[in-house]
């Protein structure tokens, strides 16, 4: 072998040593620029002033900026796409509810796999949903709306924030339980679904009590039942569904970040130990509370876990439901 030969050998394998210390090397430096953090839904949700509580205080933490992306569309698929098709470095994720693992049931095919294609980094929250109407509807309490609902059957219309999002199968769940007819009509978010009800388009709405509560305590909306086994303390004077005589109804929402399938594990981790410390702060739990939610806190393998359960639970609703896209 000429002397060229090695020395050309032994630049290559340099090369590839080098290469290979670089990920390594991003890692450990990791975050060293901004990160995107996908919202698949419009503004105006639950889901946007979660993700910017936790981008600013994953700023304020880290010395980077985390940029909340709103990608609302194709009943959350849009965004979903656009994170399965991000690199796996750490630098995009994405906010999500069970909303994810439940289009699988829903669609025939899907541009990713809610599973596969995914690794999970952490919860963030979860709360409860409070059933609101308009003002306009003749009704007071739930036995009077499940009264009016039976006497006119398919007349009155619930909003969602999408076909498939767990707030529609929470009202078509309510809706199997009570007996009852009311017609689905679907948006892009919580937000605009919120709109559409405050503006008197739609009668019926569950919603987080992070978007709920100003509307209801300005009189625009009111509320009727929270999900739940207690009352909210924001919220006191709303009764749990139970006490207001139809048990049974589970509504929990949960709020949690991913990343691309492939992301290293360290990076994993740190962003996860990074969560689990801010929702450790009194200031993060006060403002979670006063907004009618919880802090969760579960790491990869129990958010993992949580998944893959989910999926299985609300598989099983939807067939009973004989739910479809609409």
């Amino acid at each position: 072998m000429s002397k060229f030969s090695v020395a050309l050998m032994r630049m290559l394998i340099l090369g590839a040593l080098l290469g290979i210390a670089d990920p390594a090397a991003a890692q450990k430096d990791y975050p060293n620029k901004p990160i995107r953090l996908i919202v698949p839904y419009a503004t105006g949700g639950s889901t946007d002033p979660l993700a910017r509580l936790l981008g600013q205080k994953l700023s304020e933490s880290w010395g980077q900026q985390v940029a909340v992306d709103n990608r609302p569309g194709g009943n959350t698929i849009i965004g979903t796409e656009a994170l399965a098709k991000s690199p796996a470095d750490g630098y995009t994720l994405i906010m999500v509810l069970a909303t994810h693992v439940i289009l699988p049931y829903l669609y025939n095919s899907l541009p990713y796999d809610a599973i596969k294609d995914f690794a999970p980094v952490a919860t963030f929250a979860m709360n409860e949903q409070v059933m609101v109407l308009h003002p306009s509807v003749p009704a007071n309490n739930l036995r009077e709306f499940i009264a009016l609902a039976k006497a006119k059957p398919g007349q009155l219309n619930y909003s969602s924030s999408g076909s498939g999002g767990v707030n529609h199968l929470a009202e078509e769940l309510f809706c199997i339980l009570a007996g009852i007819k009311v017609q689905h009509v679907p948006y892009k978010g919580g937000g605009p679904a919120l709109a559409d009800l405050v503006a008197g388009q739609v009668q019926m709405y569950f919603g987080p009590p992070i978007i709920v509560i100003p509307f209801i305590k300005s009189g625009r909306i009111k509320a009727i039942a929270v999900s739940g086994e207690h009352r909210l303390s924001a919220l006191p004077q709303v009764p749990t569904f139970t006490e207001a005589g139809l048990p049974g109804l589970d509504a929990k929402v949960w709020y949690g970040i991913l990343a691309p399938a492939g992301t290293p594990k360290d990076i994993i981790d740190k962003l996860s130990v990074a969560i689990a410390k801010i929702l450790a702060t009194t200031d993060v739990k006060e403002k979670l509370v006063l907004q009618g939610m919880e802090p969760f806190s579960a790491g990869p393998g129990e958010f993992a876990a949580l998944l893959k359960a989910d999926m299985a639970k609300f598989g099983t609703v939807i067939k009973t439901a004989n739910i479809k896209i609409e």
